[in-house]
C-alpha cells in the first residue's frame, strides 16, 4: 500500500479541508491529518498518477506531494548535509564575504552544487582563496551569520526519540559542523578540515576530502552496523554532491534543491521547512519532539 503526502510549510499553511477534498475526489483513498493545515495524508490513492493527480488540483499553492510506501515509513537512520540543508548558508560563501571575494567565490560554489566543476578541486579552489582569514574572524562569522534552518531541530530530536541514528555529513568544515551539529542535536558530523598556520587560514584542506562518495559511504555503513537494509535509512540534501547518497537511501529527499538534483531524487520538498521530512515517515503533530 502506498500513502500519499501533502505537507506545507508551517511558516505558511495552505492546506486546508476543501484542497484535500478535491484531492482525494481525484486519487481516492482514506484522508489522515497529520497537523491540521501543514500535513495531510490520503492512504491507499487509487489514482493511475496520484502525485499528477494531486499536483493538477494544487496548481501553483506552496504544497509539496510525495508518494511513499505505507510500510517501514519510519526509518532509522539519517544522514544530512548541512550548508543550505541544515543551515541556511553556505559557509565557504560566508568566509569569502570576510575578504570582500564573495561573489566570485559564490560563483563557484553555486557551479560546483550544480554538477558543474569537480567538486574536490572547487572546494580547494575556494579555501585557496580565502588564505589569511583569522580564526578569530571565522568564529564571529560562526556565532553571528549562520542561522539553523527552520525545522532542523525538531527533525533530529524526534527521529532520535524513536530511535533512529542521525548523522551530518557537510562537504563544508569541521568548524561549522562540528558546532552546529552539536546545537542541532546530531549523534556525530563528519567534515572536511580547515588548516591553520597559528591563528590564520593557510589556505589549504586536509586530504581526503569529504566528498559524494563519502556521503555515500557513511550511509551505507551506518545501515550495515545497524543490520539495516537501505530501505530503513533517509538522506537528505540540496546539491550535486548530494546526489548519490539521495538516490541510495530509503526516503532520498531534496530540500529546497538545485533544479537537477530536485528532478533526479525520489522525493523533492520545494516548500516545506525540515519537518516535512518528518511528515514523510508518517509522524503526527503531537509525535514530534519541539
Amino acid at each position: 500500500m502506498t500513502v500519499l503526502c501533502l505537507i506545507a510549510n508551517p511558516a505558511d499553511p495552505a492546506i486546508d479541508s476543501a484542497l484535500v477534498a478535491a484531492i482525494q475526489h481525484e486519487t481516492r483513498g482514506e484522508i489522515n491529518w497529520l497537523h491540521q493545515r501543514i500535513a495531510c495524508e490520503i492512504e491507499a490513492p487509487r489514482a493511475a498518477d496520484p502525485v499528477a493527480a494531486a499536483r493538477a488540483v494544487i496548481g501553483n499553492r506552496p504544497v509539496d506531494v510525495a508518494l511513499v510506501p505505507a510500510e517501514g515509513r519510519r526509518k532509522q537512520v539519517l544522514v544530512a548535509d548541512m550548508d543550505s540543508t541544515m543551515i541556511e548558508q553556505e559557509c565557504i560563501d560566508e568566509l569569502a564575504d570576510a575578504v570582500g571575494i564573495k561573489a566570485e567565490v559564490a560563483a563557484i560554489t553555486e557551479r560546483a552544487m550544480n554538477g558543474e566543476l569537480d567538486f574536490e578541486q572547487a572546494l580547494r579552489t575556494r579555501v585557496a582563496l580565502i588564505k589569511g582569514l583569522e580564526r578569530a574572524a571565522i568564529e564571529e562569522i560562526r556565532r553571528e551569520r549562520i542561522t539553523l534552518a527552520p525545522g532542523g531541530r525538531a527533525l533530529i530530536h524526534t527521529m532520535k526519540a524513536y530511535g533512529a541514528y542521525t548523522s551530518l555529513v557537510s562537504g563544508g568544515f569541521t568548524f561549522f559542523a562540528d558546532y552546529f551539529g552539536k546545537r542541532i542535536g546530531f549523534d556525530e558530523a563528519i567534515a572536511n578540515v580547515l588548516e591553520f598556520d597559528g591563528e590564520r587560514l593557510t589556505g589549504t584542506v586536509q586530504s581526503p576530502i569529504v566528498d559524494k562518495s563519502t556521503k555515500l559511504h557513511r550511509l551505507e555503513s551506518l545501515a550495515a552496523e545497524r543490520n539495516l537494509p537501505m530501505s530503513a535509512t533517509m538522506a537528505v540534501g540540496d546539491g550535486a554532491n548530494d546526489l548519490d547518497m539521495i538516490k541510495a537511501a530509503g526516503f532520498g529527499v531534496a530540500l529546497h534543491a538545485k533544479p537537477h538534483v530536485a528532478a533526479e531524487a525520489g522525493i523533492r520538498i520545494d516548500h516545506g521547512d525540515l519537518t516535512a521530512l518528518l511528515y514523510l515517515q508518517g509522524y503526527t503533530d503531537e509525535d514530534i519532539v519541539r
